[in-house]
């Protein structure tokens, strides 16, 4: 038997083959690729994050100066020096509403790149209200404070995580800031937001070498239903900044992040933009009937809710907009 000679036809095959081959195999290169690259993205963990809040509502009541609230500290503060961050306390005394005497206040200042000049800021608070005061049945009840309290917390203590694998832009350093004292209220005219006033002051008159470009609140962002609308102190004081997350929750195909503006409400973010300067953006689900209620528990809570605000924030942190301050 000998082999058969290929004619110019038969060479026309192999080469077509020899071709078909070849994309094939930078096909699959660039499938692997891109896999790759989706697997590098570093990926916010409901199920974690639900654990942090459920552990925080285990300390029960977190009111400012309380026991559950140096439990909490202490948590935080072990959770991201863990994580390498640098932990701070800024500490002050705020006279007791009822009482008059000095409550100790923390607010937690957590340091990602603390050289950087130039920085974002990403609070909520974490201190919850003595009472659930608009509770039906049990107003002077324990107020756990799930959505109310524990969900910023547990949504920063799950991007905590994530930190040193994003890429920030600018190279921007980042805060994370845990305000006390948001609502340490027993009376309707009782001072709110101790710890952001506290801290925009301090920002405001203390020498410095950095500058916050931008701050986003995080507030009531558990609920099961989640529904994010535009709030509107946010579009008057930070438009930019407002427009520029409802883009990127655009871009990542949250729809939870609805762009129409509904409420005005009083936050942290308030004294942020009015005292510090800070362009702030409040990002909180208002529509929660569980607020100021004893129902404000774990099991109206939910962790796919706390995932979509993070997916949107880590998809905004790699993508901010040059600031037009």
């Amino acid at each position: 038997m000998r082999p058969i000679r290929p004619g110019r036809r038969n060479r026309l095959r192999d080469h077509a083959s020899l071709f078909r081959y070849a994309a094939i195999l930078w096909a699959l290169l660039l499938v692997c690729s891109v896999n790759s690259t989706f697997a590098a993205e570093p990926k916010f963990d409901a199920a974690r994050a639900f654990g942090y809040l459920t552990k925080v509502c285990r300390l029960k009541s977190r009111v400012s100066g309380s026991s559950g609230m140096a439990e909490q500290q202490k948590l935080i503060a072990e959770h991201f020096r863990e994580l390498k961050a640098q932990v701070k306390f800024q500490s002050f005394d705020a006279p007791h509403p009822l009482r008059g005497t000095p409550v100790r206040m923390n607010n937690m200042i957590i340091s990602w790149n603390p050289e950087a000049k130039k920085r974002i800021l990403l609070a909520c608070h974490y201190d919850t209200r003595p009472f659930p005061d608009r509770d039906r049945y049990r107003p002077q009840g324990l107020f756990i404070g799930a959505n109310d309290g524990a969900s910023g917390v547990a949504f920063l203590m799950e991007l905590g995580n994530l930190m040193p694998e994003l890429k920030i832009s600018h190279g921007y350093g980042v805060d994370f800031v845990f305000f006390d004292g948001e609502e340490l209220v027993y009376r309707d005219n009782d001072p709110y937001f101790l710890g952001s006033k506290y801290f925009a002051n301090q920002y405001k008159s203390e020498p410095r070498d950095y500058d916050y470009v931008y701050g986003v609140l995080f507030d009531m962002i558990a609920d099961k239903n989640l529904a994010i609308y535009m709030e509107k102190n946010s579009i008057k004081f930070a438009p930019q900044l407002t427009r520029s997350i409802w883009l990127a929750a655009q871009k990542v195909g949250v729809r939870q992040f609805i762009p129409q503006a509904k409420f005005e409400i009083r936050d942290d973010h308030l004294p942020l933009n009015e005292i510090a300067g800070i362009p702030t953006c409040d990002i909180i689900d208002f529509d929660y009937p569980a607020w100021h209620t004893t129902r404000d528990i774990p099991r109206a809570c939910s962790g796919a809710s706390l995932e979509k605000v993070g997916k949107v924030m880590i998809y905004w942190l790699q993508n901010i907009p040059e600031s037009n301050n």
